[in-house]
């Protein structure tokens, strides 16, 4: 039950992350509200895991550990969220939910190219469904100009990179404990980000609003810190199991859209969530099988 409760909790405030963004990035350019994001999310977790955390464990990472940090920070956090919150200005947020849920099909490629293994049928059949679902649930977007097909680029860029942290991460031998793995990849890939933002982020268009402030702490309290949390810990019981999890994200994801931001939802929605799902489905299922 433990375990059920933590994927809810995951599914939940990993498919807000999208609503949170849309939010934000009418208040500020898309890298300065990432950088702040970023940098408050670092600091606290930092802060709190060496100023009140009394455990032998909690120490600074030596050189190695270090450098993993650095590639995962880069990875899953400066590309990654970077791109993503970049993308969620020319996309919907309902979209921008679909195309986390797609994380797991590309999992599965890396995974084999990691392992040198060909992917099966059924994988890319996966993939397949999966980008179809992708292409219907934004064909009448891209019409009335909701979404470009430079945002929808984007998003899809960062599902590989955010997969490719994943693949990454169940790769390592973590020493540390996940407070202060979360802690320094996220403060590492604010750094990585800010040269960046210092030379194309529009700061004359900022407000600094209580809607600004709010998609910020939110993004930064709930998904950054608490959202990747639940994250690491499904993914340490078992990485194919935690990606199920993203099942749930284009189902809370449309919802809180439609309910915070009345985006519609229509057949082309529903019909592009299904397959979607339906292409998760047949990517994972020889591997729950095994599980």
């Amino acid at each position: 039950m433990k375990n059920i409760g933590i994927g809810l909790l995951f599914s939940i405030l990993w498919a807000s992350a999208s609503v949170a963004t849309k939010f934000g990035v009418q208040s500020a350019a898309p890298l300065v509200l990432a950088n702040v994001r970023f940098f408050i999310a670092g600091i606290l977790l930092l802060g709190f895991s060496y100023g009140f955390v009394k455990d032998a464990s909690f120490r600074l990472p030596d050189k190695k550990e270090l450098l993993q940090l650095s590639l995962f920070g880069l990875l899953n956090t400066t590309l990654y969220l970077g791109l993503y919150v970049y993308a969620i200005k020319f996309t919907t947020a309902g979209i921008g939910s679909l195309a986390v849920s797609t994380n797991p099909l590309i999992i599965v490629l890396l995974s084999s190219w990691w392992l040198k293994r060909k992917p099966g049928i059924e994988e890319w059949l996966g993939i397949f469904l999966g980008m179809a679902g992708i292409g219907v649930a934004t064909f009448p977007l891209l019409e009335n100009s909701a979404t470009t097909t430079g945002g929808i680029i984007l998003l899809l860029i960062s599902m590989l990179a955010v997969s490719a942290a994943s693949v990454y991460y169940a790769t390592v031998q973590w020493k540390l404990p996940n407070l202060l793995i979360n802690g320094w990849q996220v403060l590492l890939g604010g750094i990585f980000l800010l040269p960046v933002t210092l030379l194309f982020g529009d700061t004359a268009t900022m407000h600094w609003n209580a809607q600004f402030w709010a998609s910020v702490l939110w993004l930064s309290l709930a998904v950054s810190i608490i959202g990747l949390i639940c994250w690491f810990y499904l993914l340490r019981i078992d990485t194919v199991k935690a990606s199920l999890w993203l099942f749930l994200c284009p189902l809370f994801g449309f919802f809180f859209a439609w309910w915070l931001m009345d985006e519609p939802i229509t057949t082309y929605t529903i019909t592009g969530t299904i397959l979607v799902i339906a292409g998760l489905y047949a990517g994972q299922r020889k591997k729950l099988s095994k599980n």
